[in-house]
């Protein structure tokens, strides 16, 4: 078998009693967006792209046809990004955008291989600073953004591609997992 294909299957049955939880947060989920609240997600790179796939399953539809949801993918809005990394400095890019769009009771999907990330960390602070719940999606922990979350589901393997892999099998379960509480 090929290393890659070996490490990801690997890892995503190392991942089997994570279900549960990801399932747990997609009934969460789904009664915030039911009861008007709103998902916001925040990566960079690869990460921003998963953020961005999440937000279009909610905004869109994942399988069912169903009504709208509010989600926002932070590093989505150029103008704001470049205006807030120009005048704050980029640790900054998603804090500021949790602290003018996040409600309490909202969620933030805050995603990082690493889990190190200053900016997607400074935005977890400023979440749970807002009363925003903050579930993170990292690589291998310890690390720092699992820690300081309220939930976390760390991928343990070194490879990014691999964690970023495992990251979007675990979206489309939140996305399932949500599509099934509002049915």
């Amino acid at each position: 078998m090929n290393a890659h294909l070996a490490d990801l299957t690997g890892t995503l049955a190392r991942m089997d009693g994570k279900c549960s939880l990801i399932h747990a947060w997609g009934m969460k989920l789904a009664t915030v967006l039911e009861n008007g609240g709103r998902l916001l997600a925040c990566g960079n790179g690869g990460s921003a792209a998963e953020a961005q796939h999440l937000t279009a399953e909610l905004v869109g539809r994942f399988r069912k046809d169903r009504r709208p949801f509010a989600a926002i993918p932070l590093h989505a809005d150029g103008s704001s990004v470049t205006a807030i990394a120009n005048d704050f400095g980029i640790e900054e890019v998603y804090a500021r955008q949790v602290r003018a769009h996040g409600r309490p009771g909202d969620v933030l999907v805050a995603l990082s291989c690493s889990g190190t990330s200053p900016n997607v960390l400074a935005a977890a602070r400023a979440a749970q600073q807002a009363g925003l719940a903050v579930w993170a999606l990292t690589g291998p922990a310890p690390n720092a953004l699992a820690a300081l979350s309220d939930e976390a589901v760390a991928v343990p393997s070194p490879d990014t591609s691999t964690v970023q892999e495992v990251h979007l099998v675990l979206i489309h379960m939140l996305c399932s997992a949500t599509e099934e509480a509002l049915t």
